[in-house]
């Protein structure tokens, strides 16, 4: 049928049909299954792209999809810093967290984003729960690392993630719960709140849950040749090409501690890891729901 003949209406009608035929496959494979998703950098900043990723979120649990959800705040903690009158320091990538700054952490991370991205996604008609990650997650206090002077730091409230507490995360998704995860573990022996990297915090549930799919949503498109040039992303890769493209320096800065969290995730059991820019409206249907995607997938 010539779709071009018809009325306006008509044809963008069936255009929108289109859309949910190539979507169906998708929606059949992965019912049922768990997908872990990270949100954090820009996307996080403009509350539009915010409703429009929770939204694709509320669609995934009602297509049958058990998404988990960790969030970062990095912004908002350090906003929150300067109207206490501190100033945000930062050694090796990481937050310097003494005691005032952990509980300016815990307060910004579960009390208000963890809190108002629960009541969004409840408010666009999913169920979802918010669970503080020190239930989640165990984990002991960085060592102290090398400052700009040579000399060490001790980085505080610091930690890395060497447990889980999985319980709470699949009681929500047997009640059909979306889990909203804040990046803090409990200190093993202690109990005490610890700031932990979510990229990797993230990275590790989603192994621990064998997820079938962790998605890492930024500021960055996904994996690129050339930074500056959208045009070189690289729409899909094998943990083996990824691990090339590191030792090539193709994959530098910030991109490299992602890309290695990503590839023990895989190593874990996560079947498939999606890198995809939350800048980009609705970025989180259109990489698991079309056949070209729009950021860059990395499988085993």
């Amino acid at each position: 049928m010539d779709t071009a003949a018809l009325p306006i209406p008509f044809s963008e009608q069936i255009a929108k049909a289109s859309v949910l035929i190539e979507a169906m496959p998708y929606l059949q494979r992965f019912r049922g299954q768990t997908f872990l998703i990270k949100f954090g950098g820009s996307a996080m900043d403009d509350p539009a792209l915010v409703e429009m990723l929770l939204r694709d979120v509320v669609f995934m649990e009602l297509a049958g999809i058990n998404p988990v959800v960790v969030h970062g705040g990095g912004k908002a903690i350090s906003a929150a810093m300067a109207q206490a009158g501190l100033t945000a320091r930062f050694v090796g990538g990481l937050r310097v967290t003494d005691a005032q700054t952990i509980s300016i952490v815990e307060h910004t991370l579960h009390h208000e984003i963890n809190r108002d991205l629960v009541a969004s996604i409840n408010r666009f008609g999913g169920r979802a729960v918010g669970l503080p990650g020190k239930s989640v997650f165990h984990g002991h206090k960085n060592p102290p690392v090398k400052g700009e002077d040579g000399q060490p730091v001790d980085l505080g409230f610091v930690g890395t993630v060497h447990g889980f507490n999985a319980g709470e995360v699949l009681a929500a998704i047997h009640r059909e719960q979306v889990p909203v995860i804040s990046p803090l573990a409990s200190e093993e022996g202690t109990g005490a709140a610890l700031n932990v990297n979510a990229d990797i915090a993230a990275a590790s549930l989603a192994g621990k849950l064998r997820a079938a799919k962790f998605v890492y949503i930024s500021d960055v498109r996904g994996v690129m040749r050339d930074p500056a040039d959208p045009a070189s992303l690289i729409p899909s890769l094998t943990a083996t090409a990824a691990e090339q493209l590191i030792n090539e320096r193709v994959i530098t800065g910030g991109m490299i501690p992602k890309v290695r969290s990503a590839l023990q995730a895989l190593a874990d059991g996560v079947q498939k890891v999606h890198m995809i820019d939350g800048r980009i409206p609705h970025s989180l249907l259109l990489e698991i729901f079309t056949d070209k995607g729009i950021g860059t997938e990395i499988e085993a």
